[in-house]
């Protein structure tokens, strides 16, 4: 069988748009009928989903495989990194949590991780087309080149041609496109084949000199200047990322930005809403008044609810709910709302018993076994006063086994004890028909406002996926692409 066809794209830094320039390759090859696959060998982030195997990948390696029409894969991101604290990940290999340790015991494992990212690339090369590989951070970390396989060494391996982009939004970008190039080494450089700006806003022709500079020194071909994109329905990979919606009126949506928070896009549909305002806080003075309190998910449930302690949010939480208000726990958040989360294998922290909220009967008991699974749930609740009974989809990804009174079944769907919810369930508000419901309940009808002007989830993600496969094929010179994969 004909090894696939292999193209990278690399960056000068982290936040310059490699899984965004990714997802649009893969679009634009599938619309030209490729069978591609995405592939990151190493990622790091909190945000994470479940693959078609049942193991978790990292999200922005999922909306890749969406954008090439294929089903999420443990194999397109082998080695997932979630940091829980400065200097501590758990360490996610080919979809299974294998433990948590600091960055020193990570570098001892390199020889051993780099076979499983072997593994999992030849996986994907005997099955598609094309394999459009996203680098991670820089190539050119000097300090740590003997460390990284996510860069050179996996270019080296799938003999791929890299495309290294450079981000002029952060300024200094022919700066940092040379300054890369440089400090690559010959057999490195090789590898490179075109540059690519992105994010730019302005007239392109400005670009002129710096361009024809930066080839003849390097003697590598530009390959063209992508627009800066607003307004992308797209998940954010960093937390960093995380903005409340400009939106004003309607529904206030209050979301707990915890130390620790994960799975951040569990909120993103809300956004459809035209009527609902999507607001972060991290502190009691900023709490204010609003309709629904979110507690999300967190990659340290013990150290983010004393975090909550600290920045004296419990004591508005407890008089919130009191008057009345409507409080939804989604995983951490969930295990915070119970009496307790008790750690003795030290899985998440070194705290072995917390105290929750105990606005919620449960009680979270952390194991050495992660549920990562895809779930079919029966939502059965009232809010406001109104039954909301849905068939949803989501997935769960947790640490603990949680607890509580033998008539409530919190691993399906949502506990509920008067206006307090709880649920495992990532990709909640995902599900159209739900998010309307739940939403129009608050707002005191039955619908939601705006149900016309409000676009399905996959539908408005599908529009952002046409967007920028369009976008990029126009800035960049496709032929050459073509020519440099051929």
């Amino acid at each position: 069988m004909p090894q696939a066809k292999t193209l990278m794209i690399q960056g000068t830094g982290s936040g310059v748009g490699k899984s965004l320039l990714t997802a649009a390759l893969c679009r634009i090859f599938k619309k030209a009928g490729w069978r591609v696959a995405p592939f990151k060998a190493q990622n790091m982030s909190n945000n994470s989903f479940v693959a078609a195997e049942g193991g978790e990948i990292a999200r922005a390696q999922a909306m890749q495989a969406e954008c090439a029409g294929v089903a999420p894969s443990v194999h397109m991101n082998p080695v997932l990194l979630k940091p829980h604290s400065l200097t501590e990940s758990q360490v996610v290999v080919q979809g299974r949590a294998l433990e948590s340790m600091p960055v020193r015991d990570y570098y001892r494992l390199q020889k051993t991780l780099f076979s499983k990212v072997e593994d999992s690339f030849r996986y994907l090369e005997k099955r598609f087309d094309l394999v459009i590989i996203e680098g991670a951070g820089s190539p050119a970390e000097i300090n740590l080149r003997k460390f990284d396989f996510a860069n050179m060494k996996m270019a080296r391996l799938a003999q791929a041609p890299v495309l290294l982009a450079g981000d002029i939004e952060r300024g200094g970008v022919f700066a940092s496109l040379y300054g890369t190039y440089a400090l690559l080494t010959r057999a490195e450089r090789r590898h490179v084949k075109g540059f690519i700006i992105n994010k730019f806003r302005g007239e392109p022709a400005l670009l002129g000199p710096g361009i024809r500079y930066l080839v003849n020194k390097t003697r590598v071909p530009f390959l063209g200047t992508v627009p800066y994109m607003e307004s992308l329905f797209l998940d954010e990979e960093d937390s960093l990322d995380l903005s409340s919606c400009p939106q004003k009126g309607g529904l206030d949506v209050a979301v707990c930005r915890f130390s620790r928070i994960s799975n951040f896009t569990d909120l993103k549909p809300l956004e459809l809403e035209s009527h609902v305002k999507v607001r972060y806080f991290a502190r009691a003075q900023d709490f204010g008044k609003p309709d629904l309190v979110i507690l999300p998910g967190t990659k340290s449930t013990a150290v983010d609810m004393e975090f909550l302690r600290k920045q004296g949010l419990d004591r508005p939480l407890r008089r919130y709910v009191k008057e009345g208000g409507t409080l939804l726990g989604i995983c951490g958040g969930f295990q915070m709302l119970g009496r307790v989360i008790e750690d003795r294998h030290g899985m998440e922290s070194s705290r072995k018993r917390v105290a929750g909220l105990g606005l919620l009967p449960v009680k979270t008991f952390f194991e050495p076994e992660k549920v990562t699974k895809k779930v079919n749930a029966l939502v059965n609740i009232r809010v406001n006063g109104r039954r909301i009974r849905e068939n949803v989809k989501g997935y769960e990804i947790h640490l603990g086994r949680t607890t509580g009174p033998k008539d409530s079944n919190q691993n399906e769907g949502i506990i509920q004890q008067r206006n307090i919810f709880g649920t495992y369930l990532h990709g909640l508000f995902e599900n159209d028909s739900f998010r309307r419901k739940f939403l129009g309940a608050l707002s005191g009808n039955g619908h939601g406002r705006d149900r016309a002007h409000t676009m399905s989830f996959a539908r408005a993600r599908e529009k952002s996926y046409e967007r920028i496969a369009e976008t990029v094929r126009e800035a960049l010179d496709m032929k050459k692409i073509h020519a440099i994969l051929c």
